[in-house]
């Protein structure tokens, strides 16, 4: 989606704080022994408060309202009958729409106690969002995105899952540019242009490369080699002054 109109983008602030403010409060709402289940209708009666609706049931029948993935499943993970326990790495990922608007949010969070290594973890993935995001400007390479956030990731020694890529969104969950490398590329000509809309989104990792499909449903994706995997993403607008981001809470 290219914004052309102001009511645009306040469609896309509204439905992104609506996503954001839903996924932060799943994250406060976590406790050891509740399912993800649980956890997932949290979600959903947030999301029907507000009108919205889950873009991922929708757009794909996805058999949950939001995707919630456990320690080893880095994405995509369907709530149901697993119970989180102190010390676990939870991804919650939220999209939704409302009024034919769309956004698109995630991050990671370290349950209660955690190993240092999974908050330093934490702590690098939004960083390295946020670097990408600083990336998104009218006339700058879209390339400049995946460059930057890999040579973060390089430089302290982390790997980045190299086939779940950011991807155009607003009037769609998923629309052109529909493969947005969140690492190093070479020979990607493409420019951001002043409104595109698109997400910022790596998958930060200590040592996984790819993501694969597990073997219990068509749905949950683990990383390849086995390592820990944190996502965050928001849904930006590009401007000629920097990126907007639209999914911040209320």
């Amino acid at each position: 989606m290219t914004i052309t109109h102001q009511d645009d983008l306040e469609g896309l602030k509204k439905i992104g704080r609506i996503v954001a403010n839903t996924m932060q409060s799943m994250a406060a709402a976590m406790e050891p022994g509740m399912t993800t289940r649980e956890l997932d209708d949290i979600g959903q009666d947030l999301l029907q408060r507000e009108g919205a609706v889950s873009a991922p049931r929708a757009t794909y029948d996805f058999p949950g309202v939001t995707c919630i993935s456990v320690n080893e499943e880095i994405a995509h993970g369907i709530p149901g009958n697993r119970r989180l326990a102190d010390g676990d790495l939870v991804n919650i990922d939220v999209s939704a729409s409302l009024d034919g608007y769309f956004a698109d949010t995630g991050a990671s969070f370290c349950l209660g106690p955690a190993q240092q290594s999974l908050q330093e973890l934490c702590r690098d993935g939004r960083s390295a969002t946020q670097i990408g995001i600083a990336k998104v400007r009218h006339d700058k390479p879209l390339a400049g995105i995946g460059n930057a956030i890999g040579a973060f990731a390089s430089k302290r020694g982390y790997t980045l899952i190299r086939n779940l890529a950011s991807h155009g969104v607003g009037r769609a969950l998923h629309e052109a540019p529909e493969e947005i490398p969140t690492w190093p590329t070479n020979g990607d000509t493409r420019r951001i242009n002043n409104g595109l809309v698109l997400t910022v989104e790596p998958f930060l990792s200590r040592g996984g490369r790819w993501a694969k499909s597990g073997i219990d449903d068509d749905w949950t994706l683990y990383s390849e080699p086995a390592a820990p995997v944190v996502q965050y993403e928001h849904t930006v607008v590009a401007t000629h002054r920097g990126a907007i981001v639209v999914t911040l809470p209320g």
